[in-house]
């Protein structure tokens, strides 16, 4: 251990336990200044380090010879440059100033490369504007340099880990020594700060340096210390960047200074823990999102009130429809209406399963460790499943349902005649998730998929695919869902071998290019079973989200020996090929989707209030529990209103309940068996309306309901 090390190694990150005791906050706390002054001793410490070593380097630059270089751009052009002189920022003002302003970062022979770094040796290179992924990652990290730079030089926080995510981005610091919590009151003063430091167009410099001397430079921040000693191994080194006095240990890229910046805001705050991990410190987290754009900024807010209007968790305390409870934390508790959701959303499934040859099947929620030994997942997803004891044996409650169906398909001796075999389960899934990373019904602990496994031969898997690749139209299509689909390959920790691997991908690209739809290479990205398809769906405000999947194992049948014979009945047997595939996904989260999708309006078939019956009065109480259970009898969801309010006050609360249907009852309806119809999606039908006999009604609604249309019209 080096000298470095043993002075720091009593700066565990277990020293403390989170905080349980309250904690000071700017809604109670005094007000801080925006600015320490002084500021906190470490800012001087690493400015100090890293100009001790930037001096070193720069030396050692400027000594290395300069030799001509040929720089091919994406287009095919070459450019002729100097080696450890020339910078894509120079090409890029070659090609134009207006092109220059607008890149974010470049691509140097297939490497993220700051636009202000030397080429080394002949390239190939190519830029990103904002509007592309890379260039929002680099530009959204660069921006949490920037807000983490703020909050050092306002609260003197010890910065932990400030990431871009796919909206914006955060950083988790502790501040006061865990002491403090940050609250909406801060964030005015934090953006003071940033704002200043984006004025100042402070140049992001990057710096090469030993593990050592990255633990001297950040031997005051243990989270940092905890990092490099977990992350960096001996001997090799790692790279900080510097914004204005914030020095940072970071991979980088960066933008070339903070002034791209052109529109910054501090969104949120909430609590983390180190790693993710609740026997770690609890943190401060702090997000924001900016813009190289104000038109942007002001876009993205009017997109985040609209977002926040569907948010699933404030539509499911509105509505009804579920909740969740500090007694099981991650495990969903479905009310009555939003069981209705639960259950028509199940109820789709099976109607084609039986439509589409699949058989459902119900397995157990607890296996012996032995079971997933077998799978693989033992090694490999261990630390995501609940395990426990029983009867000096160590079980798992299942984290997915394939090793299960393995023992199905296993438990007797199968014909070529059987297959494809197309098994569908609903089971209880548990997974066991970080309480940090627990998020209303999108990210639980407990859930249900639509999950199947299909286990065929070798010459079935391309129809097969092309089966479920209809399936999925035909259930994304009732939804309105735009969709594409990305084929993920072998990542880096994987089982099995290399051409049984190569073999599945080869099979889903086929498949893929076969169907003809657009689709994408996702490089690494698989499971470590198998190659995958995974799907994107669109939603109403244009948000992206993973839900189904169509994975290909060759893995699972050869680890459970699983085993059919061929058409000649004496031939050896043969071993099936497995095709996991999920439509919807987990069924909690696909409702979080459908509930935004929808903005709570739920269309006719799947809603959970399909007609309220309003009778204008005392008198006609009787007629309106007739027709309300008339409704019922026929299978719709219907209630009725019988409290003492106003009719107007009825109506506007089976409005604000978004019931599809008001069904106004009153003398003419009642001596003439009919109903007075409010459509909660046509505006011209908010009012009175002509009579309608219920006989002429009801065949209208079965209609509705059972066509899954989504335009609530009769």
């Amino acid at each position: 251990m080096s000298e470095i090390e043993k002075k720091v190694e009593a700066l565990s990150v277990k020293d403390k336990k989170p905080k349980k005791a309250s904690k000071k906050s700017g809604d109670d706390a005094a007000k801080r200044p925006l600015e320490l002054d002084p500021k906190p001793d470490f800012i001087e410490h690493r400015i100090r380090i890293f100009e001790r070593i930037k001096a070193r380097q720069d030396a050692e630059l400027a000594a290395k010879e300069r030799l001509p270089i040929k720089v091919t751009l994406k287009d095919g052009t070459v450019k002729e440059a100097t080696s450890w002189e020339t910078t894509p920022f120079d090409i890029a003002k070659e090609i134009g100033k207006s092109f220059c302003e607008r890149q974010v970062i470049s691509k140097v022979n297939g490497e993220l490369w700051d636009l202000e770094r030397p080429f080394e040796a002949d390239s190939k290179l190519e830029f990103f504007d904002f509007d592309s992924p890379e260039g929002k990652q680099v530009f959204w990290h660069s921006s949490a340099h920037i807000l983490g730079e703020g909050c050092e030089n306002h609260y003197g926080a010890h910065l932990c880990f400030g990431p871009p995510t796919e909206d914006g981005f955060f950083y988790d610091m502790a501040i006061d020594e865990g002491d403090y919590k940050v609250s909406q009151n801060d964030f005015s003063d934090i953006e003071t700060l940033c704002s200043r430091a984006i004025k100042e167009k402070q140049p992001f410099e990057r710096l090469v340096m030993t593990k050592d001397e990255l633990l001297e430079m950040f031997s005051y921040n243990k989270y940092k210390v905890a990092l490099i000693k977990s992350k960096i191994p001996d001997g090799t080194s790692s790279t900080v960047y510097r914004c204005g006095p914030l020095i940072d240990l970071c991979r980088g890229p960066h933008v070339p200074h903070t002034g791209r910046v052109k529109a910054f805001k501090v969104l949120k705050n909430s609590s983390s823990y180190f790693l993710g991990d609740s026997n770690n410190d609890s943190l401060q987290r702090v997000y924001g999102v900016s813009f190289p754009d104000k038109a942007l900024m002001k876009e993205h807010l009017k997109f985040l009130e609209e977002a926040a209007a569907r948010d699933h968790r404030k539509i499911g305390r509105e509505q009804d429809l579920f909740f969740f409870h500090e007694m099981s934390p991650g495990s969903c508790f479905w009310l009555p209406h939003g069981a209705r959701i639960y259950n028509g959303l199940c109820e789709l499934l099976r109607t084609q399963y039986r439509k589409r040859g699949y058989e459902e099947v119900i397995t157990p929620n607890m296996y012996n460790s032995k079971l997933w030994e077998t799978s693989g997942h033992w090694a490999n997803y261990k630390e995501n499943m609940f395990t426990f004891e029983v009867e000096k044996d160590t079980f798992g409650l299942k984290p997915m349902n394939c090793p299960g169906h393995c023992l199905m398909f296993k438990s007797r001796e199968r014909s070529y005649r059987e297959l494809p075999w197309r098994v569908a389960d609903f089971g209880v899934i548990h997974r066991n998730e970080f309480s940090g990373a627990l998020s209303g019904l999108t990210r639980v602990r407990r859930f249900q998929q639509d999950d199947a496994h299909i286990f065929c031969t070798q010459d079935q898997i391309e129809d097969e695919i092309s089966g479920v690749f209809d399936f999925l139209q035909h259930i994304y299509g009732i939804f309105g869902f735009e969709f594409k689909m990305e084929l993920s390959t072998r990542p880096e920790k994987y089982v099995g071998d290399i051409e049984t691997w190569n073999n599945a991908e080869a099979k889903l690209e086929s498949a893929l290019n076969k169907w003809g739809g657009k689709w994408e290479l996702n490089p690494g990205d698989g499971a470590f079973y198998g190659p995958k398809i995974d799907i994107m769906i669109s939603d109403a405000l244009k948000r992206w989200h993973q839900c189904a999947t169509i994975q290909l194992d060759f893995q699972l049948p050869n680890r459970f020996e699983l085993e059919f014979r061929g058409k000649d009945d004496s031939a050896e047997v043969q071993r099936p090929v497995m095709i996991h595939r999920a439509i919807l996904g987990s069924i909690e989260r696909m409702t979080a989707i459908l509930t935004e999708h929808f903005a709570g309006k739920w269309p006719f078939w799947l809603s959970p209030r399909q007609i309220l019956v309003v009778p204008v009065g005392v008198r006609y109480f009787d007629y309106a529990q007739e027709v309300q259970k008339l409704l019922q009898t026929e299978g719709f969801y219907a209630d009725v209103d019988l409290s003492g309010n106003t009719l107007q006050k009825k109506v506007r609360t089976g409005q604000l309940q978004k019931y599809n249907f008001i069904f106004i009852v009153g003398e003419q309806e009642q001596n003439e068996k009919a109903v007075n119809i409010r459509n909660r999606d046509i505006q011209e039908l908010q009012s009175k309306n002509d009579m309608v006999k219920l006989n002429d009604v009801l065949p209208k609604l079965h209609a509705l309901r059972d066509e899954k249309r989504n335009d609530n019209a009769l």
